[in-house]
């Protein structure tokens, strides 16, 4: 399967499969502390960001791909269906913003993916039906010739 487009801008919208898309105006960010190593900086700076969407909200998005964001999101998603997506790892607030974007794109993208094919079940050939049971029963005298002989 392809992969999401890659986010480079905060601007820009984040496009899903089969013409769904997120606008940035349909999102909104909020600014932590970031935990763990980073020394004065992470004391100092809110670096980490809260990337929040609510798919119901969310215009150029069919029903199902909001559907399937709730279900892909998991633990992501609160109660009221609001989706919840954090990136702390960099250390700079910017390179943080782009990641989170980053994130939602991928989850869209394999949230508006179609739905896959049903498999038609088949039924295996009689030639390879017989060839599975002559490899048997070969296998069958080979394991016979390895028993000591009976009496």
């Amino acid at each position: 399967m392809a992969r999401s487009p890659t986010i480079r801008s905060i601007d820009d919208p984040l496009r899903g499969q089969r013409g769904n898309a997120i606008f940035p105006h349909e999102l909104s960010e909020k600014f932590i502390a970031a935990s763990g190593p980073g020394g004065q900086n992470v004391n100092k700076n809110a670096t980490a960001v809260q990337l929040r969407l609510t798919p119901a909200h969310a215009g150029k998005l069919d029903e199902r791909t909001k559907r399937r964001l709730l279900e892909l999101a998991g633990n992501r998603a609160t109660k009221d269906g609001e989706l919840v997506i954090e990136a702390q790892e960099e250390r700079r607030q910017e390179a943080n913003r782009i990641a989170a974007r980053q994130r939602l794109a991928d989850l869209l993208w394999e949230a508006s993916a179609p739905p896959a094919k049903k498999r038609r079940r088949t039924r295996p050939t009689r030639g390879s039906v017989e060839r599975r049971l002559k490899a048997k029963t070969q296998r069958g005298e080979i394991k016979k010739l390895r028993q000591p002989p009976r009496g």
